[in-house]
């Protein structure tokens, strides 16, 4: 759960609730409402890709989960990954004997955590995020990314 989770499924917004009912501040935010804000954050970055980027990315399923499950922590990743990019990356589909088909997985608790809670914060997060693990389909390893301002 989040670090500002009061329920299960629900973080806290900076703009506050005006009253009772928020934490620090925070106005409750359903995980549903992260993720329908990050759906239009990757829509929007998806339609401003150039053209020969840009159907290549559509194809990539994006999923969105509050944060990681058990079966990503037990491969070792850390329990605040904010994205990860599953599969064979572009081109190299052939090459391997039982391909995992491509996906990106963006965790909308930890970008939310990460954003502090900002809502423009939190459309940058899912951004860059999305990139990043986009540049991963792409076969760009962590230094290219990182050269593209995608770390």
């Amino acid at each position: 759960m989040a670090a500002w989770g009061w329920l299960p499924g629900e973080v806290f917004s900076s703009r506050g609730c005006g009253g009772g009912g928020n934490v620090r501040g925070m106005a409750r935010v359903t995980t549903d409402r992260l993720i329908a804000w990050a759906i239009g954050v990757v829509e929007a970055t998806q339609r401003r890709l150039p053209e020969e980027l840009r159907a290549l990315a559509v194809a990539v399923p994006v999923h969105y989960e509050a944060e990681p499950d058990d079966d990503v922590l037990a491969e070792g990743f850390e329990p605040d990954i904010l994205g990860l990019f599953t599969g064979a990356p572009y081109g190299t589909e052939l090459s391997h004997d039982l391909p995992e088909p491509p996906q990106i997985l963006l965790y909308v608790e930890n970008l939310w955590d990460v954003a502090e809670g900002d809502e423009r914060a939190y459309a940058r997060e899912v951004r860059t995020t999305y990139l990043h693990e986009l540049g991963h389909y792409f076969g760009w390893d962590e230094d290219d990314l990182a050269e593209r301002g995608l770390e």
